[in-house]
């Protein structure tokens, strides 16, 4: 697979994720939202809970289920980045990591939508 068929299904999986936690009644704060090198797919508020989403999309699980991508590395990541956020919106009682996981085949779809699942680091 090349990049751009990367990029594209990265995309697509962002946007499916979006959309389902809208439909969770979550309200998207941001995504794609970069702090340095750091990305954070999407950043949502869901009550008074401020949750960090990284979205991993496949196009099969054949070798590895996609939130497995997620990993040490990646969850630093993550949690350095949304303490920068913090620093400019701080009206949250709790933080939580989730992870939306997506395999991708044809006009189907199959998401799994795993919450807190990973304290930061």
């Amino acid at each position: 697979m090349n990049n751009l068929n990367h990029l594209a299904i990265g995309l697509k999986g962002e946007s499916i994720a979006s959309q389902f936690l809208i439909e969770k009644g979550y309200e998207i704060l941001k995504t794609r939202w970069t702090y340095k090198h750091k990305e954070i797919d999407i950043i949502a508020k869901h009550g008074n809970i401020l949750v960090v989403v990284e979205v991993k999309t496949r196009t099969n699980n054949q070798y590895s289920q996609p939130e497995e991508a997620v990993d040490i590395k990646k969850q630093h990541f993550l949690s350095e980045a949304v303490e920068a956020f913090i620093q400019e919106y701080n009206d949250f009682d709790e933080i939580r990591f989730d992870i939306i996981a997506i395999i991708l085949k044809q006009k189907e779809y199959t998401i799994y939508h795993i919450e807190n699942a990973f304290e930061p680091i």
